[in-house]
């Protein structure tokens, strides 16, 4: 079996820590490396995040690197409202036995990146986009060098969850993503008119927590907290699922549905800032970005399931 090389930037972050989980128990993915960012927890925080959910699904082989700890030319501001003040929920924080990896995060990409054959490395961007950005301006020939990149982040006909345009990960440094998108890098962005539709309930995240692993009992834990958020916050009864989205599209794209488009990020608007415009009138031969229209959550979910369970049978026999 041909495994996918991937990548994974991130900011852990609840939703973040169900999407390691995922990656780490597939089997039909390479992970070359874990880069962290600031973003819905301080750097120093979703770096150690990072390396408890690698200890927590056993996968010491992956190596984690740290990246910026702050937007490209802006004050950073985290997400703790709906990650808890620590980045997991109600998990309480340790000091994974496994150290960070020596290196900057951004220096990590493009060095692993360029010892791989040219479009075989992709990269899912869960979090600012700071690190890929730090990464274009170091080696611009990156963008051709690299494989897909699978960006949560955007809003368009959902509105925005963090001002009533903006989706969190784009607002909060959207000077990089607008860099991001503005380069070669070939794009599929799932923003929130896809994760809007998969939602974590109550059946779904039971259904995980029965698998009874580690990672199993560690993603449902998140999707609880996730949940209780939801309640109190927006209203909704059911938390929908984002950074996972992006692992689930490289595995199962099909669970997708996408249209070729151009996509900019607004930079200059206090008012608008990191809203995300959606061009569909473009040519579907030559466009560099898709957008995610809608997504099955039922299928997502399932996938979820499915790849735990079969770690769980794995790691048995």
């Amino acid at each position: 079996m041909t495994r996918q090389a991937l990548i994974i930037d991130c900011d852990p972050g609840v939703d973040d820590a169900v999407a390691l989980m995922l990656a780490f128990a597939s089997r039909e993915l390479e992970l070359l490396a874990i880069t962290t960012v600031g973003g819905n927890a301080g750097v120093e925080k979703t770096a150690r995040n990072a390396r408890m959910m690698r200890q927590i699904a056993g996968r010491e082989d992956v190596p984690v690197f740290a990246g910026a700890a702050r937007p490209l030319v802006r004050d950073p501001i985290d997400a703790g409202d709906f990650h808890g003040p620590e980045g997991l929920g109600h998990l309480a924080p340790f000091e994974p036995e496994a150290p960070l990896a020596e290196g900057h995060a951004a220096d990590a990409i493009v060095d692993l990146v360029m010892a791989r054959p040219q479009g075989s490395v992709a990269l899912a961007v869960m979090g600012p986009m700071t690190n890929l950005a730090l990464a274009l301006r170091q080696a611009p020939h990156l963008a051709e060098r690299l494989g897909p990149v699978v960006v949560m982040g955007g809003a368009r006909s959902e509105g925005g969850n963090i001002t009533p345009s903006a989706e969190y990960n784009i607002w909060a440094d959207p000077d990089a993503a607008a860099e991001v998108f503005a380069s070669a890098c070939r794009i599929t962005a799932i923003g929130l008119d896809a994760t809007h539709v998969v939602r974590a309930t109550e059946d779904r995240i039971a259904r995980i927590e029965a698998i009874g692993t580690p990672s199993s009992v560690a993603a449902a834990a998140m999707l609880r907290f996730s949940q209780g958020v939801e309640r109190t916050i927006v209203g909704w009864d059911a938390a929908p699922l984002h950074d996972p989205c992006t692992i689930a599209f490289l595995l199962r794209p099909d669970l997708f549905e996408t249209r070729p488009c151009r996509i900019a990020v607004e930079t200059t608007s206090d008012l608008t800032r990191g809203h995300t415009a959606v061009e569909f009138r473009v040519d579907p031969d030559t466009a560099r970005h898709h957008w995610a229209l809608s997504a099955d959550g039922e299928g997502v979910f399932d996938l979820i399931a499915t790849t735990l369970e079969a770690a769980r049978l794995e790691a048995a026999r």
